[in-house]
């Protein structure tokens, strides 16, 4: 019977794996090489900027049902995930500029579709219907081998959505990974769909109730503690070396491993994860959204793909952005920021600005990949895994992060099978 369990890692799959473990009565040490708690969901002060600003715009959904239940666990306040009372997205055409806003209604019967004043300009309801072709793909398949990746349904609603979702090529992407997407979303309808940004930033919403809830549960983080290696004996974990020394594995102890893949394989031998990642680039810039401006604003034709509107920033983020990791920062800067007048309307000089580039943001959402990603459960029994990239059967979001936490937390705690 598991005692103790020691999480390294305190990224959202870190952490949510901690508060599980510890909701089921095993006490609970974590680790982390970095110096702050978060992983990729970190928020931090940017001195140029002056601002304390994430390090990308991570986007939640209203029914992403781990994420909603990891908040209420920890006590997160309700007011620091903000959104529209609906499911609005309002996208920009800068080669045409044109601008509509899908505005998907509740309940599960879309009528939506049926609507010209809410679905996309240019569509027929029965475009739609091809959406369910998703259903039932096989682990081979892409996306483009069920469904037609052309017509204004995919280029001004699909496609944009997805390769957000998915941070990969959406004609390349698996075709279960966006159906598992698109099944939990918008097949719920609108109260399901309802876009959700972190205010004022991801530390606020995540990262600090857990860790304030992980203290109050006697429970302790340890930061700048780096994890080198994993000595094992049989089927067990018996020790782990950390760069501050070694600590020993009792029988009554697992650990779980929420750490990037990358990592992870280096620790474990003959480990299968996805080695193929992709990047995501986003901007920040000192100046504050028009009072008008959408939460999230959607661009087609240009370089930036998602604007989102802060009270005291502008924010893009561009998914897949292996185009973008190399080219010169001050000149992305100007770009964005030539773009963001355009779409906002405003006439300003370039403020102050900062880029930040994920060069391994997450592993590439196709079907090969997917097929190398490994579950919780481990041949050594009191080792688990945890992370977005582990087999959730979501592609590497914060609801999948969250989720592999859940599931290696029943891994350990024997509620869940091996």
């Amino acid at each position: 019977m598991i005692a103790r369990a020691t999480v390294v890692g305190a990224g959202l799959a870190g952490l949510s794996a901690a508060v599980r473990l510890r909701q089921a009565g095993i006490a609970v040490t974590i680790a982390d090489a970095a110096a702050q708690a978060g992983g990729r969901c970190r928020s931090y002060h940017d001195p140029q900027l002056g601002l304390t600003i994430d390090n990308g715009n991570h986007l939640v959904l209203s029914g992403n049902r781990a994420m909603a239940d990891f908040r209420a666990a920890i006590g997160a306040p309700e007011d620091t995930l903000a959104g529209p009372d609906d499911a609005d997205f309002t996208f920009a055409d800068s080669s045409t500029a044109k601008r509509w806003t899908i505005r998907i209604n509740d309940g599960r019967v879309p009528w939506w579709m049926l609507s010209r004043a809410r679905r996309v300009p240019g569509s027929r309801p029965l475009e739609y219907l091809a959406i369910a072709r998703l259903a039932g793909a096989g682990p081979d398949e892409t996306i483009a081998d069920r469904i037609a990746t052309t017509g204004p349904v995919w280029d001004r609603l699909l496609r944009p959505v997805l390769l957000a979702a998915l941070n990969t090529d959406p004609a390349n992407a698996s075709a279960r990974l966006a159906w598992a997407i698109l099944r939990e979303t918008i097949g719920k309808g609108g109260t399901a769909m309802r876009p959700l940004i972190a205010q004022p930033n991801l530390d606020a919403a995540f990262i600090d109730p857990a860790l304030i809830w992980l203290a109050d549960h006697d429970s302790i983080v340890r930061l700048n503690r780096r994890l080198r290696a994993l000595q094992f004996d049989g089927d067990r974990v018996v020790a782990l070396e950390w760069s501050d020394g070694t600590q020993k594995i009792g029988a009554d102890e697992c650990v779980v491993l929420a750490v990037p893949p990358w990592i992870a394989a280096d620790l474990i031998p003959g480990l299968t994860a996805p080695d193929a990642m992709r990047a995501i680039v986003n901007a920040h810039f000192a100046y504050p959204a028009p009072a008008d401006a959408p939460l999230m604003l959607g661009l087609l034709g240009s370089k930036a793909e998602w604007l989102f509107a802060f009270p005291d920033r502008i924010s893009v983020t561009v998914s897949a952005a292996e185009h973008l990791v190399d080219e010169d920062r001050e000149t992305l800067a100007r770009t964005f920021w030539a773009e963001i007048k355009a779409a906002y309307g405003v006439d300003a000089r370039l403020p102050a600005w900062q880029i930040v580039k994920e060069k391994r943001a997450t592993f590439a959402a196709t079907p090969e990949q997917d097929r190398l990603r490994p579950a919780a459960a481990t041949r050594w029994r009191n080792l688990i895994l945890a992370g977005d990239w582990t087999q959730t059967g979501l592609p590497a979001t914060i609801e999948g992060a969250i989720r592999s936490g859940e599931i290696a937390a029943r891994v350990a705690a024997g509620t869940a099978p091996r």
